[in-house]
């Protein structure tokens, strides 16, 4: 695995260096590395996501493990490097140039392409009936959330996020509900996955030294998810909380007909950071079930 001096002379010797419009801050720790893909159990023959590789130094541990590894990079002088660098893995490596979002709702196609197309090539080594990839990231903070919400909605086949991101949006993920962190993504996250934190990570773990703390987080997926319709409790869920502190019955005026009756245990004067996740669940089916939804 490279070593910090290795990363600033392989960008040196590229006429490269980090990027803070990228959101470039390196993962240098070399055990955190490995704790982190432990955290997402990916093994040999799994296909891997991989968001922002930098200069590859978790890319080399997931080969090494025996993944194949999409990686996506929106830095063109970081592509050129890493397509240089893992050219020798042949098909168990595919790198997808450019932004890894289509807009805030959608994944890049070009990345759910390569996904499909590595899934194909790695069933011939282990059989993948379901056609399950797992995201394993040091995320760039300004992608982090868009994306971990993205494969919770709309990406069932993806089984197991594992990812450093800022300590605030894990803390988001995680939060109970009632407080102040509470919303939308706690909401989607705990409905869909089992949220776990994996370690606390100061900015002395990176390179360049972030300004703010991170965290690692490990999201797997539910065998029996809360609700079949992600997207919509997300989006409900993001109406509801743009207005917080105001009372479920003005809030939601705008989405149901008149008459609408709120599940049982719901009352129309509560606010959403009452409501619990199982609450969420109830009030987001009963108001899909109006008409015209």
């Amino acid at each position: 695995m490279q070593s910090l001096t290795e990363i600033k002379s392989l960008l040196e010797a590229n006429g490269l260096s980090p990027r803070k419009v990228f959101g470039q801050n390196f993962l240098i720790d070399h055990n955190l590395i490995r704790k982190l893909v432990d955290a997402s159990g990916a093994k040999a023959g799994d296909v891997v996501l991989e968001v922002g590789p930098g200069t590859g130094t978790l890319t080399e541990e997931l080969l090494a493990r025996g993944c194949f590894v999409v990686a996506a990079e929106i830095d063109r002088g970081l592509a050129e490097l890493l397509r240089g660098r893992f050219a020798s893995f042949g098909e168990r490596f595919v790198l997808v140039e450019g932004d890894c979002l289509d807009g805030k709702r959608t994944l890049a196609s070009a990345i759910l392409d390569a996904v499909d197309a590595k899934i194909a090539i790695a069933a011939a080594v282990v059989p993948n009936p379901g056609r399950l990839f797992r995201l394993v990231s040091n995320l760039p903070y300004g992608a982090g959330t868009s994306v971990m919400a993205i494969l919770l909605a709309d990406h069932p086949r993806c089984v197991s996020q594992a990812v450093t991101i800022q300590k605030e949006v894990a803390e988001r993920l995680m939060a109970p509900a009632g407080s102040r962190d509470f919303g939308p993504v706690s909401v989607l996250a705990q409905a869909m996955a089992d949220v776990k934190m994996v370690a606390t990570l100061p900015p002395e773990c990176f390179w360049p030294r972030p300004d703010v703390t991170s965290a690692m987080v490990s999201l797997t997926r539910k065998s029996q998810p809360m609700t079949d319709h992600p997207r919509a409790l997300l989006d409900i869920a993001q109406k509801v909380f743009e207005r917080r502190r105001k009372q479920l019955g003005g809030v939601i005026s705008g989405l149901v007909a008149d008459g609408f009756e709120f599940p049982d245990g719901i009352q129309r004067t509560q606010r959403a950071e009452e409501l619990s996740i199982t609450q969420f669940v109830a009030l987001v089916e009963a108001i899909r079930r109006q008409p015209g939804r």
